[in-house]
């Protein structure tokens, strides 16, 4: 049998294993930050009608620009957008991707601060992107000075910056895209997947696309939408990066199918996005219970709870495992980290845990 070495794979891709978390059959499945709610009868009823609409018509291409999904998406995301400041593919990973491919590439970098979304540099490797590892501060937050200083040092071609960031949570004051987007030399890019489950007064770097470019915002239907099976992710930027992220696409890369299906989840956004207070009640649940047994947890705006288990986080991932709750090992030396689910499922991980 033939192994990978054996191939004549790119010599930076030596060495490397593929991104994933294990999907294992466990009765509580917390350690991907999918939305445990299953989508209502209404909202399947609706999307099974408009997959069914375009099934006759699967010999033909789908829109290639996707402009109906687009304006919905603008429509969604308000803050005057429309069409032309949106774009769209195959969950946020794709999005990032061609962001990379326009963006950066062979003898170019991008940047970011570390601990963070594991896919960032995976994503820059597969585009030939030089990563340079950042560092977010000792309690896991970004100053604008330590984000400026790091920017400096190094001058990437792109920046990625995480709000609320994942995996530990907490969303960025905007002084610190501010002051990012006042000293990168190329693109800044605030991934916010995670961005309708922040506090109450937290605000969207959305707000300060008027005026800046170089900017775009990042957004995804798989977390707050519970549509991580529909993959489907999105940008909103100068209409200028909506243009350069075309260049690089994959002709028809959404299928009719995708862009019926979120359309329509869109359409019903009320009825989907109900689960996010009761996800961020479950959140907090989390977070105060630990505390009050003395653990200590990283502050979060996103749908997930960064907690210390100190020494081998390896092996109490295991013992949890062994009572039927998955959770997230993310290589953070004595930390773990908990998707917010139902009651229930709370109750399990907080059971397992004691």
């Amino acid at each position: 049998m033939t192994t990978l070495d054996q191939l004549p794979i790119r010599d930076d891709l030596r060495g490397r294993t593929p991104y994933g978390a294990p999907q294992l059959d466990v009765a509580v499945r917390l350690n991907t930050n999918e939305n445990s709610y299953p989508v209502p009868d209404a909202v399947v009823e609706a999307i099974a009608k408009a997959v069914q609409a375009e099934l006759r018509d699967l010999n033909r291409y789908p829109d290639r620009d996707a402009v109906a999904l687009r304006t919905d998406l603008a429509g969604y995301l308000g803050h005057g957008l429309t069409a032309a400041h949106v774009w769209a593919a195959n969950g946020s990973n794709e999005v990032q991707q061609q962001l990379l491919q326009a963006f950066a590439g062979p003898g170019r970098s991008a940047l970011g601060f570390g601990p963070s979304y594991s896919m960032h540099p995976l994503l820059a490797a597969g585009t030939g992107t030089r990563w340079i590892g950042a560092l977010r501060d000792p309690d896991f937050g970004l100053t604008p000075e330590s984000a400026v200083e790091q920017i400096d040092r190094h001058a990437p071609d792109l920046v990625f910056l995480c709000s609320p960031n994942n995996p530990t949570g907490t969303a960025l004051d905007p002084s610190v895209v501010e002051a990012v987007l006042a000293s990168a030399p190329g693109m800044v890019v605030v991934d916010e997947a995670y961005a309708e489950f922040a506090r109450p007064g937290t605000p969207s770097a959305l707000a300060a696309l008027p005026g800046h470019p170089r900017l775009v915002v990042t957004r995804t239907m798989s977390k707050a939408f519970g549509f991580a099976g529909g993959r489907l992710g999105y940008l909103a930027a100068d209409p200028a990066v909506v243009d350069a992220v075309q260049l690089v696409r994959l002709p028809y890369h959404l299928s009719a199918l995708t862009q019926a299906a979120a359309r329509a989840a869109l359409a019903h956004r009320a009825a989907l996005l109900v689960t996010v207070d009761a996800i961020k009640e479950q959140r907090d649940r989390i977070v105060t219970t630990l505390r009050s047994r003395g653990v200590r947890v990283a502050d979060s705006d996103a749908n997930f709870v960064l907690f210390e288990v100190g020494g081998d986080q390896h092996a109490a991932w295991q013992r949890l495992l062994d009572r039927g709750v998955l959770v997230r090992d993310v290589g953070l030396a004595g930390w773990l980290r908990v998707t917010a689910g139902t009651e229930s499922e709370t109750d399990a991980f907080l059971g397992a845990l004691q």
